[in-house]
């Protein structure tokens, strides 16, 4: 799996000159869909299949600033899934350095198109076996 990067742009900076905080969670979104694609399940194909996936809880560890310019790399991991519960996690590093930048993860449960629950085992069994595959290998890399 590549790790997603992602270049700091001026407008993303405030009065201070470092990053606003905000950005981050975009970037965690940005990660977060570039990740799903390249496990083959992106948000078009969810979506297509009835699948929507919302946040449930976000947190964010800000550990060193970013500036203008700057790049950071973001790895994404399942940290945990168990069937209607998902929580990703993303470590954000400089690049050319690798300082960390910001620890984070987020938390989605899963609906049907018409906002009910749906348990992925037995409407989706591919999805299921993927994401308990990653969650697996990501218990097993600690």
């Amino acid at each position: 799996m590549e790790n997603y990067i992602r270049k700091i742009n001026y407008y993303e900076t405030d009065k201070m000159g470092i990053t606003h905080h905000s950005n981050y969670i975009r970037w965690m979104e940005e990660a977060r869909i570039d990740f799903l694609e390249q496990i083959g399940f992106g948000y078009a194909k969810l979506e297509e299949d009835g699948i929507v996936s919302p946040i449930i809880g976000v947190e964010c560890e800000y550990k060193s600033p970013t500036t203008f310019g700057d790049s950071v790399e973001i790895k994404v991991e399942i940290e945990e899934f168990r069937g209607v519960l998902l929580v990703i996690k993303y470590t954000m590093t400089k690049c050319g350095g690798g300082e960390l930048v910001l620890s984070g993860r987020t938390k989605h449960c899963f609906l049907n198109s018409e906002g009910k629950p749906i348990m992925l085992k037995k409407q989706f069994p591919e999805f299921d076996l993927k994401l308990k595959e990653l969650a697996a290998c990501d218990q097993e890399g600690k």
